[in-house]
């Protein structure tokens, strides 16, 4: 399977999920169907359903995040030596050329995107029109609402 990018932020929230759901999670869902089996018949037992059904979930999003782990090629961006080029984890803020309204997003992995934190995918529109350019530069980005244009304003390594 090719690796897949993901900052070293990314990677240590899902490192840190993983610790949450094997070390907590797990366990007390573990001792929930313990309590529930010795309340006697499985069959109508609500609560033992409930927490095999939890431990399901927990069990499949473990497996997942594993895999995530597995095929990530985590991204350190401080550590790269670039002077002033939008890469993959690189914070750009830019203008709207139309608006004049700034705008802030890093370029993260697919999995970490969240437009609400400002965090959008290495494989967004906008994200691909960035990669590649320099302070100053105009980018012409085809949106759902039409065609906008952005300046690059400063680009960050953070």
């Amino acid at each position: 399977m090719n690796k897949v990018p993901m900052t070293l932020r990314g990677a240590d929230k899902l490192r840190e999920e993983l610790n949450d759901l094997k070390s907590v999670q797990r366990p007390r869902v573990i001792q929930a169907i313990a309590e529930a089996r010795e309340h006697g018949d499985l069959k109508e037992n609500a609560e033992y359903h409930a927490a095999r059904e939890e431990q399901g979930f927990i069990e499949g999003r473990i497996q997942e995040i594993e895999g995530k782990l597995a095929n990530a090629e985590v991204i350190d961006v401080t550590s790269l030596n670039i002077k002033d080029k939008v890469v993959f984890g690189a914070t750009v803020e830019l203008l709207e050329i139309e608006t004049e309204k700034e705008v802030k997003y890093q370029i993260v992995g697919d999995d970490e995107a969240s437009i609400k934190e400002g965090l959008i995918s290495v494989n967004s529109p906008l994200a691909r029109a960035l990669i590649g350019k320099f302070e100053e530069d105009e980018v012409e980005v085809q949106t759902p609402s039409g065609l906008k244009e952005y300046e690059i304003i400063r680009i960050s390594y953070i």
